[in-house]
Order: structure tokens, then C-alpha cells, then sequence
């Protein structure tokens, strides 16, 4: 990317924005020899977190994720042609699809996060281990409040 004119150099979301932009790219590459997508390993890494405590339903999933029905349907789909999620109907509730990662797609899940990590560390790297992780607890202090940045960084 070039420089940006002037006027724009310093406006914050300007530069989140191409910030973002730069960062989706190197992680699509990154993903890309996994056949995944950055929206579809979301959905890996939701599925696997959660249902270590109790099985997620599509919509519950998708609450977490903060996408709609429709787009949350499209994304299982996807995974599921691929071979890396099955769906079950509730034992507690039939109306509802548990979904749930296959051992396909635990294993993509796993070297696919490995792929993202490392490319996220490249992106990263010009700022220096101390800046990054400041910059990391800053987003999500702007994006979930305090508390949620304190929690993140315990863990």
C-alpha cells in the first residue's frame, strides 16, 4: 500500500480499517492451504471452546459469534460439506442442530490455528512483542470494556 494522503494519515478508522484489511489477507493465505476461511475457522474455534462445557446449537453458535441465522446456516453448511462439522439433533430438544467439530475437523482446526497464530505474529512483528500485546489489551479494552481485557490477559 502507498502512503496515504494526508489528510487521512492520522483519522483512526482509516487506519483500523487497512489495518484490518492487511491482517485479513495474511490470514486468508495463511488458511488457504487448509481450505478454510477466517469466518469458517471462527466457527472451529467456537465450536471446540464451547462445547467442552455442553454442545452448541447452530443459534448459540452463532449468538457467540454475532452473526445471523441465515448467514450461521450458510457457514455449518460449508463446513459440513467439507467434512469438519456434523450436526445432531438435540436429545433435550429436537428443534434444534447441535453441531459439533469431526476429528477432520479438530485436526484442521488445530494446524489451521497454528497457520493464523503465525501470521498474526508476522503482521505483529514491526511493533515488537511489548507494543503488540499492548496493542491486543487496548482493542479489547476498546471493543468489550475493562473487564474483558483483564479477563484476556489471565488467561
Amino acid at each position: 500500500m502507498t502512503t496515504p494522503p494526508e489528510a487521512l494519515a492520522s483519522r483512526l478508522g482509516y487506519l483500523l480499517k487497512h489495518a484490518q484489511l492487511k491482517l485479513t489477507e495474511a490470514a486468508a493465505q495463511a488458511l488457504a492451504p487448509f481450505g478454510i476461511d477466517g469466518r469458517e475457522l471462527a466457527v472451529l474455534v467456537v465450536l471446540a471452546a464451547e462445547s467442552a462445557a455442553y454442545p452448541l446449537s447452530q443459534l448459540e453458535a452463532a449468538g457467540l459469534l454475532g452473526v445471523d441465522r441465515t448467514t450461521m446456516v450458510a457457514l455449518v453448511d460449508r463446513l459440513e460439506g467439507k467434512g469438519l462439522v456434523e450436526r445432531r439433533r438435540s436429545p433435550e430438544d429436537r428443534r434444534k442442530n447441535i453441531v459439533g467439530l469431526t476429528p477432520a475437523g479438530e485436526d484442521c482446526l488445530r494446524r489451521a490455528e497454528r497457520a493464523r497464530a503465525a501470521a498474526e505474529r508476522r503482521f505483529l512483528a514491526p511493533l515488537g512483542k511489548e507494543e503488540a500485546d499492548r496493542l491486543v489489551r487496548t482493542l479489547q479494552i476498546l471493543n468489550f470494556g475493562q473487564g474483558a481485557a483483564a479477563e484476556a490477559a489471565e488467561a
